[in-house]
């Protein structure tokens, strides 16, 4: 038998030619074998059936065609002759069958075929006459179960095989009874594994190697004397992979002997032992790294075995609780059963980021998320700002664990929830959001722009639709205030990109715009009563400031409105209204930038970080906090250097020492610097030149525009701690007591975020099925990206030192890029 492209499993037994048994209806049936659309023997016919016999020939049709040489689109062409006399033949109806299966098996045992009435099998590929047209009677389910029987996947049980077998019998002929479709039975050669088609030989290749690469040569080709002693003449196969799928009965059943170690290893019957059980001094220390260890660290079986063994002993250890949950077997019950009811009630209660991390994808039991959404109730409303935007991402991970637990699980927490004290994420949100007003806005926003995902947008649809259902029967206040946001938004961003679009030159845009806001028809100029802002609901604003606003000098043109607010006392808020740029990027780095300034702050470490505010209101719309300041390279081009600036703006002549600036000026540059550094580093922001690096006049040194983050970065060779010279030099150079200062500042900022790096891992492993570009682009790599950066593989001294070597690393092509970006930027119209 040739096996140059057909092969065989088990081929003991195998007919070498390809035979066809008909167990189905009457008259003459003339059958063809094809393949691309040629056909590959002669036709072969059935004997006639006799009159009054029950049309059934129970017949071998031979074709005289080697298995291994039919090809893989080869079809079965069937059709029904009724003979009515010599060279009389009334075609009754017909079919065609493909030879092998979708996974390029050889088809075996009884197929049931379904006959077009009064057409002749077509053998074109594609056919007009399938072999399945019913596919969604009891009977075709049936077969399908049959098939399945035969493989082996559904395991035998001779007497209830029996009785099963007879049952279907009689749903068939009532099938057959009732339609009035014609149905053809044959029986294939059943053999007892699987006939597939083979992998292609290889064909060898010979390679000449050349001085500029491999040139491939023709099979007879030789070298030559002229080519030198040192060719050589070398073959590579070139193969073309393929796969196959073979079923598994017992893929998915449970393997008894792994199932016995757990339960003996485990001792779920002896829970009092295990309650006294205490560790060793080498287990115990053993435990602890595993606590320590980040979030994304799996555990193997035997740390998973560990943890349970001591599972009453970490019940103290409230970093223990989220190590615990991912060591439980959640498919034996009983384990299940008592991980939720005994233990974790009684461990102690963990920190917000362990709640976080127990709402994330990989925790699908109810009882764990509910118990997550309990240690929320206990988060004040500025925690909860904080965190607000990976709740809303949560939301989609809650849905589908609610959507896959079983009945049992929904029916028991859905009858314990009350609209007091909600388990559901959804619901606990809506309740809160609708009890303050801030966070309400902000979640509102956040699931607006959810809307327009593409994998996700239907389920914020309805979370859109469950949020809105709550506040109109909690805060009819915060309903009609989000109404008018929802109409000043729509109309500042339609605006934006007519503004964005137009073809004139920017002075032009700049006039068109001051006509529009002036334009009592717009509303714009004077709100009444006074708007709170959607990019900051505390702010509220009674108009826009014509004159005051303009048109931004970039290639989306973004619009900077200035706004009168409430505070008559306070200085006008400015903002940026911005189309055709995803801010969401912008919106979580911002959001990770106020969360790590407040873990500063609660270290006592006060680094003057610029947390502006951010808003995406759609996937190409948003709002951004202008801050009064100016970019590095404006200051350069206009001053000369950044101790200039700030000499203008707060000079102190009297003091040498810092520069004839004043000393708290001075301070906060430092201290901003510094903070900056640090968390650029962490979330590996990328695209850093002087344009999107920010001074204002009182010493803030800021970053915007995150367009790059995770280490990606448009030019070549960036440095791993953003330092610019131009910062330097402001401290008076790498020798100052100002540059030391700076360096030890970033030494202790780094630290303190390197003690909560599990809540910024936390977080944004949340944020990983976002449509984030930056982590859409890698989602497994995104979380891992950061927390190399944390270097958590080293003890607290190593991970410094690391650090050190990072600071002293300078990058002069940087400094080369900046220059020309500067340039480019001058010979912007």
């Amino acid at each position: 038998m040739d096996r140059d492209f057909y092969s065989f499993v088990a081929a003991r037994d195998v007919p070498t030619e390809l035979s066809v048994r008909i167990l189905g209806p009457p008259l003459c049936l003339r059958c063809e074998l094809y393949a691309n659309n040629k056909p590959l023997a002669l036709p072969v016919y059935t004997s006639l059936s006799s009159p009054g016999s029950r049309h059934s020939w129970n017949e071998w049709l031979h074709f005289p065609y080697p298995i291994a040489d039919v090809p893989l689109d080869a079809q079965l062409v069937f059709t029904l002759l009724d003979i009515a006399g010599p060279f009389q033949e009334v075609v009754l109806g017909g079919t065609t069958m493909p030879l092998f299966g979708k996974r390029g098996t050889l088809r075996r045992g009884q197929q049931r075929l379904g006959l077009w009435r009064g057409q002749a099998g077509d053998p074109h590929s594609p056919t007009s006459t399938p072999h399945r047209h019913d596919t969604t009677s009891e009977a075709a389910r049936l077969d399908k179960c049959v098939k399945r029987h035969q493989r082996g996947t559904i395991p035998a049980d001779p007497w209830l095989d029996a009785l099963t077998f007879h049952r279907i019998d009689e749903i068939r002929e009532a099938h057959v009874a009732a339609s009035q479709d014609l149905v053809l039975t044959i029986e294939m050669p059943a053999w007892d594994q699987p006939v597939v088609f083979g992998d292609v030989e290889p064909v060898l290749s010979p390679w000449r190697p050349a001085s500029h690469g491999a040139v491939r040569m023709p099979a007879n080709d030789t070298p030559t004397s002229s080519q030198g002693q040192g060719s050589l003449l070398a073959q590579t196969p070139w193969i073309t992979p393929s796969l196959f799928m073979v079923t598994d009965p017992e893929a998915e059943s449970e393997n008894i002997v792994e199932a016995k170690h757990r339960r003996l290893v485990r001792s779920q019957r002896l829970p009092d032992s295990d309650r006294e059980r205490k560790p060793t001094a080498a287990v115990r220390d053993q435990l602890q790294s595993l606590l320590a260890s980040p979030p994304t660290r799996v555990l193997t079986s035997e740390e998973m075995d560990l943890i349970w063994s001591f599972r009453y002993y970490l019940t103290r250890f409230s970093a223990g609780l989220t190590k615990f949950v991912k060591s439980v077997v959640w498919s034996d019950a009983q384990e299940a059963q008592q991980a939720t009811e005994d233990l974790l009630p009684m461990w102690a209660e963990p920190q917000l980021s362990d709640a976080l991390e127990l709402l994330g994808p990989t925790f699908r039991h109810l009882a764990v998320r509910t118990y997550a959404v309990r240690q929320l109730h206990k988060a004040s409303d500025a925690e909860l700002m904080l965190y607000l935007l990976q709740l809303v991402q949560a939301l989609k991970f809650d849905e589908t664990a609610w959507r896959t637990a079983d009945a049992t699980q929904k029916d028991m927490y859905t009858k314990a929830s009350s609209l007091e004290a909600p388990l559901r994420l959804i619901d606990w949100l809506c309740l809160r959001g609708a009890r303050h007003v801030e966070l309400g806005t902000r979640l509102y926003w956040y699931i607006t722009a959810e809307q327009s995902d593409a994998r996700h947008g239907e389920l914020y649809q309805r979370i859109a639709d469950t949020l809105w259902g709550v506040f109109s029967s909690e805060n009819l206040e915060l309903v009609s205030m989000l109404e008018r946001q929802r109409h000043f938004v729509d109309v500042l961003s339609t605006r934006s990109a007519e503004i964005r679009r137009s073809r004139d030159a920017r002075p032009k845009k700049i006039e068109r715009l001051h006509a529009w806001l002036m334009d009592k028809k717009t509303g714009l100029r004077v709100l009444q009563p006074p708007l709170a802002l959607p990019l900051d609901p505390l702010v509220h604003i009674t108009g826009i400031v014509p004159e005051n606003s303009t048109v931004f000098k970039s290639n989306l043109f973004p619009l900077r409105l200035e706004c009168r607010t409430t505070n008559e006392d306070a200085s006008p808020y400015t903002m940026i209204v911005k189309n055709g740029d995803d801010l969401r990027q912008d919106q979580l780095v911002i959001q990770l930038f106020a969360l790590m300034d407040q873990l500063l702050r609660a270290e006592n470490l006060d680094l003057r970080i610029t947390p502006y505010h951010v808003l995406a209101t759609g996937p190409q719309d948003g709002m951004v906090q202008y801050v009064p300041s100016m970019s590095v390279a404006a200051v350069v081009a206009q001053h000369g250097d950044l101790l200039s600036y700030l000499r203008a703006h707060h000079p102190d002549p009297a003091n040498a020492a810092t520069f004839h600036v004043q000393a708290s000026v001075l301070d906060t540059f430092v201290r901003s610097c510094a903070g900056y550094c640090v968390i650029t580093y962490l979330l590996g922001v990328g695209d850093r030149h002087l344009d999107n690096l920010l001074l204002a006049p009182d010493g803030r040194f800021f970053h915007v525009d995150f367009g790059y983050i995770l280490g990606r970065d448009p030019k070549p060779f960036p440095p791993p701690v953003k330092i610019c010279k131009e910062m330097v030099d402001a401290m008076g150079g790498p020798s100052s007591m100002y540059y030391m200062r700076f360096k030890k500042l970033c030494h202790t900022a780094f630290a303190c975020l390197r003690k909560n790096a599990n809540l910024i891992l936390n977080l944004v492993s949340l944020m990983v099925e976002a449509d984030i570009p930056d982590i859409r682009a890698e989602p497994d790599k995104a979380v891992v990206k950061i927390q190399e950066k944390f270097m958590l593989d080293v003890n607290e001294e190593q991970a410094a030192t690391r650090f050190e070597g990072l600071l002293n690393d300078t990058s002069y092509i940087s400094s080369m890029f900046d220059r020309l970006h500067n340039m480019a930027q001058y010979f912007r119209p």
